[in-house]
């Protein structure tokens, strides 16, 4: 080259390089599906679902576990509220916010996306460092996490008219929050031309031409202040008008416009955000000179050996790879010069650069060869940003590398000094895996025993479970239908490569449809396949944290299905989470028709970080239709993984996995979609051998247990053993309780929790882990002041202590002064305990809480285990009142007998684990006396069976869904275990049996024969009377067989366990280890204790031990003859669970007296009522827990709030069918999802006689009336939001009048004479009309009423009269029934007014005040005002019949009697105890 030409290039790049630009989007954070993020729901006010953080990030002050995204630019710790509390608003707001650009966006219709994710990726992660670094040179921060949110091509809302159309501006901007167990970084970034809107004009007055600036910063939110209070916590803003808006690209705080940098959050202490101070300017660069070089003069360097990391691709890839040969490839593959930059040529060559000699690096160093990547694959070197390198043509597939050179860019510098090592980074790996140091970074390896990545490790030979949700919408032959969370459930037999799965409540016709779509389960089978010699399975390579993204294409249909799976890790039992979302269409398939699929093979290419495949299969319909079919399908799938890059990889190009067995079908009683699959993997190539020459544990004939691995010998022999945390001879393994075995790894203030083959650790009481998630560390609970202002609080390992100040008395959370009086037993008893032991508190002791009387309290919790009981006068605990943690507590001012087993049984089930009932479980039926019905029925998979007194199932009385049921209690012999067991087999799954599965042998009294053979595989063995194998008695086909009647039975499994044990290693015991106990027949008995350590448990008959049955030494044992109770399992947390968590965490899990938490049901939805704290400040809220108008109080009775979410109803259901009520008079009550009938005996209500007319599940009937003219029920339904009517003749079905612009309707009235219907409707506040039927409907009054509830009319005057309970002003009116002559009848002295009657004999209008709890009469005019009744409970609805009134009390839950004169009172409690609303009276004809 020239030496003009020298300069002029070197100026050129020096013009290029020093003059300051914005950040490019392609060198924001890399984001997107391929790096496994999540994508928002599209819309204009949209909220992601919880993100449950991997460890805890500091934000300010306060540790926060949980965060959302939401649509208008910002991320929160809590839940958000509707966008128009705070989107139109300045800042700051009053909930937690991190806002890099707080606007009214909108991504619905494809106007953008928004995704995010937490990544532990040490590039990320090391990038973020270095960038914290460059804007505070200062700090020693190194990142263990980080969560990085992006907004890609996203615009600001927009009202279209007809003279304007889409502005088409749209801005794209990230935040990465970078944080470790101490300090939290936010970075936010605007890329050039990422800015093209800078605010948005608000919705309320769209169309003034007005535009609110986006607001960026930082708000902590509000905070409680004393009792009631809330006071306006820290807060940063960056921006305040347009100019500032646009000064986020160009400028910056680190040096580099459109990067900014933020200190948000630190453990110790902090007051508000710290801003870098790093400023950069965007500038223009100088004009660039036209300077022309031959080409040969200047060509680009080859490049390096390359480690893709797919944290670090570009967002521009395409979804599927096909690895082919080219040019590129090969020049990709060639090695590249260490220690140079690709922007400075060999002085010697300036095209080439000179090889390296791999003799003298270290031995880590010498890299193995790499694979090729892909065609079109472009390498993109982070960190040098070459600004005017042309861009790659599109098409190309670009990848990230992460070069083993020391670039010195400013930005990342690779040196020894910030490497990730173990010593730092060693709590990433697994528990059952070691840490490895390398020249570059660490890797981590499974131990021996145990197969994963490192990160994830699970042990060889035992089965696994997958566990996760299928979402998506999958369009069938035109029919779009949406899968909302549905539950996936897979089991994987791993010693032969056999995996099951099935997907739950899919509907019709989808779950036809989607039999072919066997890749869906194919997943599993790949990642645990039977590993052929010298083979890896997926789990081995990938670990538990992957995105699997296949694409799914139908001929001839040319339809096509996408599937995306995510792997998010493994759960607390050791179980994979896979989530899988579906998109596209698939043919439609007839009803009832099966698909038969052929065994086939499928290649595997394995690159850094992805391995593809693609193949093509065909599969057979055959229906009555059409016969039998063929079709075929291509499938072509991505798998991307976290790749280690610093260790030595397997050397794996290509595999080969064989799907031998494949067994698909949908169940459509039970709409169960299920995929059998039989898996191996093998190297690519290999050929077949011989059947007779295949090893049994490559065939799958090995009879090893199903939790034992097959060890392969010469020829045909094998060994069987037990997987790592089993034991046993390999063909009977049972899992090794590391617990009880003292072999656990738990450290200090930690129990252990035994699992199948595993075990893991779990935190005592009042300590949580730590940062490396290994070590429990003490909570303290005094930070967050939960003791009473006049107390101290002492801080101990595992709890605090409360403790009123000299001068005061009290329990510590309540203190009163000192009043002179003497103490009193509970306060003794109290004193005592609290000065005990040399005045030392006792830490985590009870300590009884004490009345302002100095009387026990009825009810006394401990505030370290968190139960809670009832006691009596003398402090004793009441027999049946306790509660644990988490559940609902005992009314303990309420008399009722205790609960009996079942109720117990029933109740503990249905409120679940902490609040949260079993979705799908099953849950006892318990007669009127709370005794177990005869016949017990699972709602979810409709088996019914007989039970005895004590809940325990009757063997051989089990039925299936679809089958006769048998009658429990006839005499008559059912059938027994053994013809049970046969006949579930010979049916099989959906009425398919087994192929090839074994068929118990029953004698004809029904019991099992004594010797079993296994039709397919010829072995027998002698069984016991309960069908048991009967250990030593098994031999092969070919073989003599056991006399199984011989006399002298041979050792049990139990005996044999026991025996091992005892005989130790080599003959000598095992001192101080665990030996079963076994029974008088050999048999394991049901409780099994640990001689040295005290420890006892229950067991099955299998000695394995039932879940929560084990108690430590001291301590009250289990009885295990007791019916199991499953544990519930976790469903999905509701808005408000959310809410609350979420400000359980703000309050640091120790809220007092001056927080609000949101009260929930226990089915997860918003209480009708809310109260802050403990006090009587309340109001009432909808079924979103926003808050009603108008029902704030702070009086001691609470506001009448009505649930407008039906609770949840339990299978099988009733059909809604009318039960004929008895002739005569009878009252009609609405008691939720029921109509109850109560007949009157004159006046005296008939309680004997009492049913239900109507069973209304999933409803709240709150308004009811009778029209006695045509014999028909009305009544309002509050979840339904419809107005419904019944007629009273038998076998009538409801039907539904009015089913539109209904929001909460309530009072019902019923104008006989004029065959109209009136209703309030209490959220928009109004009053409407129509004819009976629902034709004719208009609003009568939609004026000055706030909380409109009760409704009557009197037909013979045509007078309408209606109460409104408006806590500022509650009134009492009436008018015309056309709407005419509105007038106030009552406005004073009176509070909330809910029931309202007219008394047809005195011609008064009669009300019940729940506010005052007086009953009390007027005359329509306004005169002659009277008190009938003054000491009510809480009333909601009044009739008047004859001289009587009767009303429903939410006190009593019940319905209440009382004549007019006052001198006799009645009530009826119904046995299902809960709010009565609506009640009215049904003469047999019209009075």
């Amino acid at each position: 080259m020239t030496w003009g030409k020298t300069t002029l290039f070197f100026l050129q790049l020096f013009w290029t390089v020093h003059h300051v630009t914005a950040v490019h989007r392609h060198d924001i954070y890399p984001y997107g599906m391929f790096y496994g993020d999540v994508t928002l729901q599209e819309g204009d006010d949209e909220t992601s679902e919880v993100i449950t953080l991997t460890k805890p990030m500091y934000f300010y002050e306060a540790s926060f576990n949980i965060l959302y995204v939401a649509t208008n630019g910002i991320i929160s710790t809590q839940d958000l509220p509707m966008e128009k509390q705070y989107v139109d608003d300045g800042f700051p707001t009053d909930f937690p916010v991190i806002a890099p650009f707080l606007a009214d966006i909108d991504t619905s219709k494809g106007k953008g996306s928004i995704f995010y994710r937490q990544t532990e990726s040490p590039t990320v992660l090391k990038r973020a460092e270095a960038d914290v670094r460059r804007g505070f040179p200062d700090a020693t921060f190194t990142p263990t996490h980080a969560f990085i949110a992006t907004w890609e091509n996203v615009s600001a809302y927009e009202e279209l008219t007809r003279s304007s159309g889409p502005s088409n501006r749209i801005n794209t901007f990230q935040v990465v929050l970078a944080y470790n167990e101490k300090d939290t970084y936010a970075l936010f970034l605007y890329p050039e031309d990422g800015l093209q809107f800078f605010g948005t004009r608000p919705k309320e007055s769209y169309n003034v031409e007005i535009e609110l600036p986006a607001r960026v910063g930082f708000t902590r939110g509000e905070l409680s202040y004393f009792f009631f209070s809330r006071t306006e916590g820290p807060y940063y803003s960056v921006t305040s008008n347009e100019q500032s808006v646009k000064n986020l690209y160009q400028k910056g705080n680190i040096g580099e416009p459109g990067v900014w940098l933020f200190h948000v959050g630190n453990r110790n202490s902090f007051q508000n955000v710290v801003p870098a101070q790093q400023e950069a300017v965007l500038t223009k660069a100088p004009p660039v000179l036209d300077a022309v070089f031959p080409d040969e003069d200047y060509t680009d360097p080859d490049e390096d050996e390359y480690s893709i990391d797919p944290d670090f691709q570009d967002p521009t890839t395409t979804e599927f790879l096909e690895p082919e040969d080219s040019s590129l490839l090969e020049r990709l593959n060639q090695e590249e010069p260490l220690g140079q930059s690709p922007l400075q040529p060999s002085v010697s060559d300036p095209g080439e650069f000179p090889h390296p000699d791999p003799r003298n690096l270290p031995p880590e160093d010498v890299t193995q060869p790499q694979r090729p990547l892909p065609k079109h694959a472009i390498l993109q070197v982070y960190p040098n940003r070459v600004k005017d390198v042309p861009p790659h043509p599109s098409g190309g597939q670009v990848f990230s590398v992460e070069e083993k050179v020391n670039f010195d860019s400013g930005v990342i510098h690779y040196s020894t000094d910030n490497k990730e090592t173990c010593e730092r980074f060693q709590q990433q790996c697994s528990q059952n895996a070691h840490c490895t140091d390398y020249s570059t970074g660490f890797c981590c390896h499974c131990n021996s025993g145990f197969y994963g990545n490192g990160r994830h490790c699970l042990p060889n030979g035992a089965p696994h479970r997958v566990n996760g949700k299928v979402r998506g919408t999958v369009l069938v032959g035109g029919t779009a239908v949406q899968l909302d969370s549905i539950d996936l459930h897979a089991y994987i037999v791993v010693g032969d490569g056999r995996a099951y799965t099935a997907i739950s409540e899919v509907p019709e016709p989808v779950g036809w449809a989607l039999m072919p779509v066997a890749p869906i389960g194919g997943l599993f089978g790949w990642l645990f396949a039977l590993e052929l010699p010298n083979s890896l399975n997926g789990f081995s390579i990938t670990g538990a944290e992957f995105t699997r993204r296949a694409d799914v294409t139908f001929y001839p249909g040319n339809q096509r299905l996408s599937i995306v799976q995510t792997a998010t890790g493994l759960d607390t039992q050791n179980y994979l989470n896979v989530d899988t979302h579906l998109q596209g269409s698939v043919p439609f398939i007839p009803p009832g028709a099966t698909v038969q699929m052929e065994p086939f093979k499928d290649t595997y290419q394995y690159y850094p970080s992805l391995i593809t495949s693609s193949s093509a299969r065909e599969f057979t319909v055959v229906s009555a239709e059409n016969g039998a079919e063929t079709f075929t399908f291509q499938v072509k799938q991505n798998i991307t993984y976290r790749d280690c890059s610093h260790g030595h990889r397997s050397g794996l190009e290509t595999q080969e996995l064989r799907m031998e067995r494949i067994f698909v079908m949908y169940v459509k009683e039970e709409r169960i979609l299920r995929y059998a699959i039989t898996n191996k993997i093998g190297p690519l190539g290999a050929g077949e051998p011989e059947p007779e020459n295949v090893n049994p544990c490559y065939s799958g004939n090995h009879d090893c247990d199903t939790t034992a691995q097959c060890v392969p010998g010469e020829g045909q022999l094998f060994l069987c053993q037990c997987a790592t945390g089993y034991s046993g001879d390999g063909r009977n393994c049972y899992d090794v309780d590391e617990c009880a075995e003292g072999l656990s790894s738990c450290g200090a203030h930690s129990h252990c929790v035994n699992l199948p083959g595993s075990h893991r650790c779990q935190c005592e009481s009042g300590f949580e882990f730590g940062f490396d998630g290994r070590t429990c560390q003490d909570v303290d609970e005094c930070r967050d002041q939960p003791c009473h202002a006049q107390a101290l609080c002492s801080n101990g390992p595992g709890s605090f202590q409360c403790q009123c100040q000299p001068g005061y008395h009290g329990d510590g959370f309540q203190c009163q002064p000192q009043n002179g009086r003497p103490k009193t037993q509970c306060e003794h008893h109290r004193d005592s305990l609290q000065s005990e032991n040399g005045g030392v508190p006792l830490v985590g002791g009870f300590i009884p809480q004490c009345d302002e009387e100095g009387q026990y309290r009825s009810q006394q919790c401990h505030g370290s285990t968190g139960h809670c009981w009832c006691v009596d006068s003398r402090g004793q605990e009441r027999a049946g009142t306790r509660t644990p943690p988490g559940t609902l507590r005992m009314n303990c001012d309420e008399p009722g007998r205790p609960k009996t087993h079942c109720e117990q049984h029933r109740d503990s089930l249905q409120s679940g684990n902490g609040g949260v009932p079993l979705v799908g479980g099953f849950i006892p039926q318990c007669d009127e006396e709370g005794q177990y019905r005869s016949q017990q029925c699972h709602g979810s998979t409709g088996h019914c069976w007989c039970v005895d007194s004590r809940g325990q199932e009757r063997a051989g009385t089990r039925t299936p869904p679809g089958t006769q049921r048998m009658n429990c209690d006839e005499p008559g012999r059912p059938k027994t275990q053994c013809e049970e067991h046969r006949y579930s087999l010979q049916s099989g799954n959906g009425g398919v049996p087994l192929v090839g599965g074994f068929i118990p042998q029953c004698d004809e009294e029904g019991q099992y024969r004594s010797q079993q053979c296994h039709g397919s595989t010829g072995h027998c063995w002698c069984v016991d009377s309960r069908g048991q194998e009967r250990a030593g008695t098994r031999t092969p086909p070919g073989t003599p067989r056991m006399n199984c009647d011989e006399p002298g039975r041979p050792k049990t499994q139990c005996e044999q366990h026991k025996d091992s044990l005892q005989s130790g290693n080599g003959g000598v015991p095992l001192e101080g280890a665990f030996v079963p106990q076994c029974d008088e027949e050999g048999q394991y008995r049901s409780q099994q204790c640990h001689g040295s350590t005290g420890h006892c448990w229950c067991v099955d008959s299998r000695g394995q031990e039932r879940a929560g049955t084990r108690t430590p030494p001291g301590t009250l044992r289990m009885n295990c003859d007791e019916p199991v109770i499953v544990a519930p399992t976790q469903r999905p947390e509701t808005v408000c669970e959310r809410w609350r968590a979420s400000l359980m965490q703000q309050y640091g899990g120790q809220p007092n007296s001056q927080h609000y938490l949101p009260q929930c049901d226990s089915s997860g939805e918003f209480s009708p009522v809310q109260c802050y704290g403990d006090s009587s400040y309340c109001w009432c809220v909808d079924r979103n827990g926003r808050e009603v108008a108008g029902t704030r109080s702070q009086d001691a009775v609470k506001p009448a709030c009505i649930p407008t979410v039906a609770p949840p109803t339990m299978r099988p259901l009733p059909r809604p069918d009318v039960t004929p009520p008895p002739a005569g008079t009878f009252l009609l009550y609405a008691q939720g999802q029921q109509i109850g009938v109560l007949p009157l005996n004159g006046t005296q209500m008939d309680k004997q006689r009492s049913s239900v007319l109507l069973a209304l599940h999933g409803s709240i009937v709150v308004g009811i009336d009778y029209d006695c003219r045509e014999r028909k029920v009305y009544w309002t339904d509050l979840a339904g939001r419809t107005i419904n009517r019944a007629s009273l003749e038998p076998g009538s079905e409801s039907e539904i009048i009015i089913n539109t612009a209904l929001t909460s309707p309530e009072g019902l009235a019923v104008d006989v004479a004029r065959r109209r219907l009136f209703w309030v409707d209490s959220t928009p506040d109004k009053i409407e009309t129509a004819n009976l039927d629902g034709s004719d409907r208009r609003v009568l009054f939609e004026k000055d009423l706030v909380n409109p509830r009760a409704i009557i009319v009197d037909s013979p005057t045509g007078t309408l009269y209606w109460t409104d309970w408006n806590r500022e002003a509650p009134k009492i009116e009436s008018s015309s029934v056309d709407g005419q002559n509105r007038r106030i009848l009552v406005q004073d002295g009176i509070g909330l007014p809910n029931a309202l009657a007219y008394d047809s004999t005195t011609r008064q209008v009669c009300w019940a005040d729940a506010g005052t709890k007086r009953l009390e009469c007027i005359s329509p005019n306004g005169t002659g005002r009277r008190v009938l009744q003054s000491n009510l409970n809480y009333p909601f609805s009044m009739v008047s019949f004859a001289n009587h009134y009767y009303y429903t009390d939410w006190r009593r839950d019940g319905v209440i009697a009382l004549s007019r004169d006052n001198q006799s009172t009645d009530e009826y409690l119904p046995d299902q105890r809960s709010h009565l609303y609506g009640i009215t009276v049904a003469p047999p004809h019209c009075l």
